[in-house]
């Protein structure tokens, strides 16, 4: 007989869906950030609102979550995720590029932050140890709540994105000093600390120097492999054990597995396989960073703001001015435009969800009484749901600021993983659209080129092309491949069924886009006519007017005469195919049209 069916254990799985599924489109048709929605839910179900009622009000313990830790793991594999993914949108080339800002603007906003908080928290009369824990714990900013309110609005690329980033990034690696020294207070024997300190930077060096050694070494034969078996499941089970096994390297090592997992996708971001990979984690980051927002509303004790309002209000409001306005001066200072700094400065603000560890540790350790631990918290969750708004704010506000031309200047974008964003797609690299890659580059004009095919694709990325493995039937694949900016796309895979595939995907994305296909025979052209190409060219067609064309020239026909005749008949056969397909005309007739005549 089959064991008896644990309901309970299906009650958080449930509710996280319910949000994810139900409450968080919701949101989006009002035109609230999903991060909101997922903290406001967070807040009902949390143990500080419906779940306080539940003892009175039985059935509501079906729908709440009254213990925190219980999607603790979880909600840390959303930040691991969301880091992942970050990774895989820098390179070595892109950090090199940006550590001025990295370990000069983060290491002072750090510092600068750490010792203003801690300052006017002594000041306010508390011990210099509790000052000191406290500066340190609110100098940091939240990293999953900023980039994803950032790649919400798709501003991670923009310069304000780039100036964030290079902050959290630094803030990310300072975690491990700043809770050695909150350690170092809290120990009775500091030298035995400094010792272990010593070691466990020992440690993480060594497993960071492991992950990137192994990770050259390793993993481009290991998606080879997985791509080449052709089986979607494997190349997804391939992509969360690179991210999970580069995680628990580095928190056995003594780091975060958020810092392992950047280290990964930074290592895959420069291989052919980023695209494939970015849209197969795509799913599971969005939901499991949902989880993490979850767990940050679920902490916000109400009660306890609504004790004391003006003090929470004041200390809020002070923590995000202060670490906006040393933002604001520091960005200055390293040359970014006032309307960038400003918008740093708002994002970087609010509290983090490091605070939450630093300031675990220091009440672990007596450092921190429960009414000022409580308090540091509360303000550290509560400006974090601020982020979307301040973001908007910042925004709205870069907009109405001058920029003056040697700013423009400094803002040129970081260069692309393969340069020139504006590009033709070719999807499939075999013989024909290696042909037309060919032609491309003889008349300079850059594109990307897609196939499925592991080992051509690793072939010809051996060869300096700009080919990448991954499915262009899928809409998020082609969005990743930056299809909002493409300058056309040139289907030549002889699969009808994909083929057609690609075209009504990508049409569905951009109306405007130039899309021209390789076709078997008519009926084929047609179809694709009416899915939304722009031109379709039969094979059978084709081949026949070249074979007239070499024969009229060899039975003595001028060339002249020869390409002219040629050039009408295909005419004639364009139009026999677009009458089959009369809506393809129209659009054709108007896109023609809206390229003429932009405005």
């Amino acid at each position: 007989m089959a064991a008896a069916l644990d309901l309970a254990s299906f009650q958080e799985p449930l509710i996280i869906l319910a949000t994810a599924g139900v409450v968080i489109p919701l949101f989006r048709r009002l035109k609230f950030s999903p991060v909101i929605g997922f903290i406001i839910v967070g807040v009902l179900i949390g143990p500080y609102a419906l779940g306080a009622l539940a003892r009175d009000v039985p059935w509501l313990s079906h729908v709440v979550i009254t213990d925190p830790e219980s999607i603790a793991t979880i909600a840390e594999l959303g930040v691991v995720l969301l880091m992942f993914m970050i990774g895989l949108e820098l390179s070595f080339e892109r950090l090199k590029m940006m550590r001025r800002l990295v370990f000069g603007m983060g290491f002072l906003q750090v510092a600068l932050s750490a010792l203003s908080i801690g300052g006017a928290a002594y000041l306010m009369k508390v011990d210099l140890v509790t000052a000191i824990v406290l500066g340190l714990a609110l100098s940091v900013s939240s990293t999953a709540v900023i980039v994803q309110t950032l790649s919400e609005n798709r501003r991670l690329a923009a310069p304000v994105g780039r100036a964030t980033f290079s902050v959290l990034l630094f803030q990310d690696l300072a975690v491990v000093p700043i809770l050695f020294a909150v350690s170092v207070l809290g120990s009775q024997s500091e030298g035995s600390v400094f010792g272990a300190f010593g070691v466990a930077m020992l440690q993480a060096a060594i497993a960071v120097v492991a992950i990137v050694v192994l990770g050259r070494i390793v993993l481009r034969p290991l998606f080879r492999m997985v791509a080449g078996a052709g089986a979607s499941e494997s190349f997804m089970a391939a992509s969360l054990l690179v991210i999970l096994g580069a995680g628990i390297a580095t928190a056995a090592a003594g780091l975060s597995m958020a810092m392992g997992a950047l280290i990964a996708g930074i290592l895959l971001a420069e291989t052919e396989y980023r695209r494939q990979i970015e849209i197969t984690i795509e799913p599971f980051k969005g939901l499991l960073l949902g989880v993490f927002l979850i767990s940050v509303g679920m902490s916000i004790d109400l009660a306890r703001i609504a004790d004391t309002p003006m003090l929470f209000a004041s200390v809020g409001l002070a923590m995000v001015a202060t670490k906006a306005l040393i933002v604001v001066g520091l960005g200055r200072v390293f040359g970014l435009p006032f309307g960038v700094s400003l918008q740093s400065g708002l994002l970087l603000g609010p509290g983090s969800e490091f605070t939450f560890v630093i300031v675990g540790l220091a009440s672990h350790l007596k450092l921190l009484t429960p009414d000022i631990a409580a308090l540091a918290l509360a303000v550290a969750a509560t400006t974090m749901t601020l982020v979307p708004v301040l973001e908007r704010v910042g925004a709205w506000t870069e907009r109405r600021l001058p920029v003056k031309k040697k700013e423009e200047d400094d803002l040129a974008p970081l260069p692309d993983l393969e340069p020139s964003p504006s590009r033709v797609i070719v999807c499939g690299y075999g013989r024909v659209g290696q042909t037309v890659g060919a032609m491309l580059q003889v008349h300079d004009v850059p594109f990307i080129a897609v196939d499925m095919d592991a080992k051509e694709v690793s072939r010809h990325r051996g060869k300096g092309q700009p080919v990448a493995y991954g499915d262009a039937t899928r809409v998020e694949f082609l969005r990743v491949c930056d299809i909002e900016n493409a300058r056309a796309l040139v289907v030549t895979i002889d699969s009808p069924a994909a083929a057609a595939q690609i075209v009504e995907a990508a049409r569905g994305e951009r109306p405007d886009l130039i899309i021209v296909c390789r076709a078997r025979d008519v009926r084929d052209a047609a179809r694709l006519y009416k899915l939304g190409a722009t031109d379709a060219v039969p094979e059978t067609t084709e081949a026949s007017l070249v074979l007239c064309e070499q024969l009229l020239v060899d039975l003595g026909v001028p060339m002249g005469y020869v390409i002219a005749s040629v050039h009408d008949r295909r005419a004639e056969q364009r139009a026999e195919i677009q009458a089959m397909a009369p809506d393809a005309t129209v659009r054709r007739a108007r896109l023609m049209q809206a390229r003429r005549d932009p405005t």
